[in-house]
C-alpha cells in the first residue's frame, strides 16, 4: 500500500531508532531506513538459512509485506504472530485488519474484529460497526456521480487539490529541471496550477509561481480566499540548505504567504512533518495532519488557533471519533461537514474518503464512508468540494485506481448532492414537559420499522443527544428515564434534524397522594344523583388518565367510586359499580388497555371518611365529601 501522505520524500539520513527497537540485523536496517523490499528480502534470507526470527522482526517482516501493498503476505505473517502472542499495538491491529481485509478474508476479518475490538476505544468501535452496515447496504444509488480523469495529470505523482480563484492548485512529484532530487532518487514535490475549464477538467498544467522559490519540497497548498493567503508544506531549510534533527532527519513544515509575499513558518519542527494544512476562517482554525507521539495511531489531524499567522494555542488533537490506530490526513470543511481520508481497517481500500458533521460542541458525528461512488480499492485522498453557480457541487480528489495516468492521478467530479453513503441524523433535547428544563441520562433509542432497536444512547448533561444511523425513509424515536414517561414519535428524512426534543413526564407531577394510595390527579367530579352518566366535565378529566396511561404504558389502575351514606344501602352500592363500569368502558374506548386494568369496583357507601353514617344528619358539603372516585395506581413503585 502506497500512503500518499507526501512522506515519501522524507528520510534523507535515518535515524535507527524508530519504535524504539535497535537494529539487529541487516533486514532491521532496511525495514528503519524505509527500504521495505530490501527488508523483505533479507528477513527472508535470514529465516531460508536457519535464523530464527523475533517476535519484532516478524511483525517487521508483517509490516513491511504491508507497506509492499503483498496484503496477503502480510496477513499470513500477522496471524502467524498472533497465534504465538496477541497483537496489542493498535497501529498494528489496524495493519492486520487492513490486511484481512484487503486480501479478501472477510470472515477471518469478522472473528479478529470481534476478539481485537475491546482493545480499541468505544469510538472506534461504533465507528466500525456503523461503517461496517453502511457500506454492506449501500445500493446503486448511492453511486450516482460524475467522475472524471483531470486531463493534465503525469506519469508521476500528482494529488492535494485546492481551488484558488479560476485555477486548481496542486503538488506533484513530475520531474523539473529547478528542482533536485532526494536520497531515494525522487523529485521533490512541487506546486503547480491548471486552468479550470467550463467542465471541470483541467488545462494548461505549468508551474505555480506566486510562492516563494525552493530547491527542496513545497507542497499541498491551501488559498485562504477571504484573507488572500496560502498555506502550503515545504521542507524545514535555512539561508537555502535543508536543517536536521540530532538523528538526520529533515521534516515538512507548514509555512504561510501573505498577499505581500511576505513569507514566515508557521509550524516547524525538525522531528515532526506536518501535512494536508486546512485554514478555517469562521474559526480561525489551521487543521494539519502531524504523527505526535500522544496521537491514536499514525498521523492524526489536530488544530491550532491562529491570529494573523500567529500560533495562539497548542495543538489539538480532533479526539478519538476522527483519529483512529491507522493514518488520517487531508481535513476540508464545507457546508458544516468536514471530509478526511483514512487508512482505518473498515473502509474499502487503502485510504478513503470520510464524511463527519461538525457539531456545536467542537465535537463530530460518527465519519461516513463517502461509499463506491468515491472509493476504491485503492487509495482515494485530498477531497475537497464546492458549490459552483448553478448551485451543483463539484470537486476534486486524488486517486492511485487502475486506469490512471501515473502514480496518483487527479480526478474531477460533479454531484446534485451531499456525497456520502446516506444516514438520518437526529438532534435535540429530551426535556421535562412540566419545567422545559434539559434532562441528564434520559434513554433515547431508534426503532427500526420492523420493530427492532437500532441504536441507544443517553442525553448528555442539559438533556442533549445526537444521533446518527443508517439511512431509513422512517423511523420511531423513544425516549425514557426512570421515574418518567414514554415519548415516542416518528421521525422522517424530512422532519427537522436539528431540533427534535422529546417531552417526557416525571410520573410524580401525574399524581397525588389521597387516603394514604397514590392516584391519578384529576379534578374531584360528581355523578348526577342515581346516575351512571359520564358528562362532558368527567369525560375531561378521565381523559387526564388516559393521557397518564399513554405517557406511561406499564400503568396499572385500579377504579374506585363511592357514594355518599343517603339512600338505601343496596341502591348505593348498584349505582357505584355503575359509575366504576362505565369509566372503565370509557378508558377502553379511549384505547387504554384491559392490560392496564387491575379493577374497576363500586364501594357504595362502605368507606364512609367521616361520621355522616346512615341516619346521621350532615351538611353538604359533608356528605360530598364521601361522594369520590379515585383512579388509584397499583404498580406506582414498579414504575418509579
Amino acid at each position: 500500500m502506497r500512503m500518499k501522505l507526501i512522506f515519501t520524500i522524507l528520510i534523507f539520513a535515518t535515524s535507527f531508532l524508530v519504535c524504539g527497537q535497535e537494529p539487529d540485523s541487516e533486514g532491521d536496517k532496511y525495514f528503519f531506513s524505509y527500504d521495505y523490499q530490501n527488508a523483505i528480502k533479507s528477513y527472508l534470507q535470514d529465516k531460508s538459512e536457519g535464523v530464527v526470527l523475533t517476535k519484532n522482526q516478524i511483525l517487521n517482516l508483517a509490516d513491511a509485506y504491508f507497506k509492499t501493498t503483498n496484503f496477503d503476505e502480510a496477513a499470513k505473517t500477522y496471524l502467524n504472530s498472533e497465534a504465538k502472542e496477541p497483537i496489542k499495538d493498535k497501529n498494528r491491529i489496524n495493519m492486520m485488519l487492513q490486511s484481512l481485509k484487503r486480501s479478501k478474508k472477510p470472515k477471518m476479518l469478522d472473528k479478529l474484529w470481534g476478539s481485537k475490538k475491546n482493545l480499541l476505544s468505544t469510538e472506534l468501535q461504533e465507528n466500525a460497526e456503523f461503517n461496517f452496515q453502511l457500506l454492506h447496504n449501500q445500493t446503486d444509488a448511492d453511486n450516482a456521480i460524475d467522475i472524471f480523469n483531470s486531463l493534465e495529470n503525469s506519469i508521476k505523482d500528482d494529488f492535494s487539490p485546492t481551488i484558488f480563484k479560476d485555477k486548481l492548485l496542486f503538488s506533484s512529484s513530475r520531474s523539473s529541471k529547478k528542482k533536485g532530487k532526494y536520497s531515494s532518487g525522487g523529485s521533490f514535490l512541487d506546486i503547480y496550477e491548471a486552468r479550470i475549464t467550463p467542465t471541470g477538467r483541467l488545462s494548461n498544467a505549468k508551474k505555480f509561481s506566486f510562492l516563494p522559490n525552493s530547491k527542496y519540497h513545497k507542497s499541498t497548498p491551501f488559498y485562504v480566499e477571504e484573507n488572500n493567503q496560502f498555506f502550503y508544506i515545504l521542507s524545514n531549510s535555512e539561508d537555502g540548505e535543508l536543517t536536521f534533527n540530532d538523528h538526520g532527519k529533515n521534516a515538512l513544515a507548514i509555512g504561510m504567504v501573505y498577499n505581500n509575499g511576505f513569507f514566515r513558518y508557521i509550524l516547524a519542527d525538525l522531528s515532526t512533518s506536518f501535512y494536508y494544512p486546512f485554514f478555517d476562517s469562521k474559526t480561525e482554525k489551521l487543521y494539519f495532519a502531524a504523527n505526535f507521539e500522544d496521537g491514536f495511531g499514525g498521523t492524526d489531524i489536530y488544530y491550532v488557533y491562529v491570529n494573523n499567522g500567529q500560533i495562539m494555542s497548542e495543538p489539538i488533537n480532533l479526539g478519538p471519533r476522527i483519529n483512529s490506530p491507522g493514518n488520517e490526513i487531508a481535513p476540508y470543511i464545507h457546508d458544516g461537514s468536514m471530509y478526511f481520508s483514512s487508512d482505518v481497517f473498515y473502509g474499502i481500500g487503502g485510504m478513503d474518503v470520510y464524511r463527519t458533521n461538525i457539531q456545536s460542541d467542537d465535537s463530530f458525528s460518527i465519519p461516513v464512508n463517502l461509499g463506491s461512488s468515491i472509493n476504491t480499492e485503492a487509495d482515494d485522498f485530498g477531497f475537497i468540494i464546492k458549490e459552483n453557480e448553478a448551485q451543483k457541487l463539484y470537486g476534486y480528489f486524488a486517486s492511485n485506481r487502475p486506469g490512471g495516468k501515473g502514480g496518483d492521478d487527479l480526478y474531477g467530479f460533479v454531484m446534485n448532492e451531499k456525497p456520502g453513503l446516506k444516514t438520518i441524523a437526529i438532534k435535540g433535547k429530551v426535556v421535562d414537559l412540566n419545567t422545559n428544563q434539559g434532562l441528564a441520562d434520559a434513554q433515547v433509542r431508534i426503532i427500526g420499522s420492523d420493530g427492532m432497536v437500532i441504536k441507544t444512547v443517553k442525553s448528555a448533561e442539559y438533556g442533549g443527544y445526537s444521533i446518527e444511523i443508517p439511512y431509513q425513509a422512517k423511523v420511531t424515536v423513544q425516549s425514557t428515564k426512570e421515574g418518567y414517561s414514554v415519548f415516542t414519535g416518528s421521525f422522517s428524512s424530512n422532519s427537522e434534524s436539528n431540533g427534535f426534543n422529546l417531552g417526557i413526564l416525571n410520573l410524580d407531577d401525574l399524581i397525588e397522594d389521597v387516603e394514604d394510595k397514590k392516584v391519578v390527579a384529576i379534578n374531584k367530579f360528581f355523578f348526577a344523583s342515581r346516575s351512571s352518566e359520564l358528562t362532558e366535565a368527567i369525560k375531561l378529566e378521565l381523559d387526564k388518565v388516559v393521557q397518564a396511561v399513554q405517557s406511561f404504558p406499564r400503568m396499572k389502575l385500579a377504579i374506585e367510586t363511592h357514594t355518599d351514606s343517603r339512600g338505601y344501602t343496596k341502591t348505593n352500592k348498584k349505582i357505584s359499580q355503575l359509575r366504576a363500569d362505565a369509566i372503565k368502558s370509557y378508558l377502553l374506548s379511549k384505547g387504554v388497555s384491559l392490560d392496564n386494568m387491575v379493577s374497576a369496583v363500586g364501594y357504595g357507601e362502605e368507606k364512609i371518611m367521616n361520621n355522616c353514617k346512615n341516619g346521621v344528619y350532615c351538611l353538604e358539603f359533608l356528605h360530598n365529601q364521601n361522594k369520590r372516585t379515585l383512579i388509584v395506581i397499583d404498580n406506582y413503585t414498579e414504575l418509579k
